[in-house]
């Protein structure tokens, strides 16, 4: 069963090996909460979640992984942000995720889409922002598989973001 969890002391270990992976692969992390702080120190990074998600920084947000129970494995993360401002508006979106390297193209992209639909619908949040680079042909796949429709694409430093919208009832 795929779930989505919290970070906790009991998943250091699938949390280990998941950042692991991803950083030996030298490509950028995203959602970018995960490089923060260095996954190494643990107790800091997971205190440093908590205090972000009390504080709520810059925008109200949350922080959870998507886990597989049956394989006792940590398959990737997303933030859910509740509120948007003007710059997430354009280039962040209400959700941000990413899945480890060795699990893409199985489908836990467009399933942690849709368990992060489902929060944010606990969460109050109806209408969804999801951006994506237009060259990123898999996230933008993903998000028109959750029903996903394209506003706009907008320039930002020699960038194209594509921002689509969810319409969640």
């Amino acid at each position: 069963m795929i779930k989505l969890i919290k970070l906790s002391k009991q998943y250091k270990k699938q949390f280990i090996d998941m950042m692991d992976e991803w950083t030996s692969t030298k490509e950028k992390i995203i959602p970018y909460a995960l490089t923060r702080i260095n996954y190494q120190y643990f107790d800091i990074f997971i205190n440093d979640i908590e205090e972000v998600e009390t504080n709520k920084v810059k925008v109200p947000s949350q922080l959870f992984f998507c886990f597989d129970t049956k394989n006792n494995k940590m398959l990737g993360a997303v933030v859910i942000r509740e509120k948007l401002n003007t710059d997430l508006l354009q280039r962040g979106g209400h959700i941000a995720l990413g899945i480890r390297p060795s699990e893409r193209n199985k489908g836990y992209g467009t399933l942690l889409v849709n368990l992060s639909i489902n929060k944010c619908k606990e969460l109050g949040i109806n209408n969804i922002l999801m951006v994506c680079d237009k060259q990123n042909i898999y996230s933008s796949k993903t998000i028109i598989k959750n029903n996903g429709i394209l506003e706009n694409e907008i320039k930002i430093e020699n960038q194209i973001i594509q921002r689509y919208w969810i319409i969640n009832n």
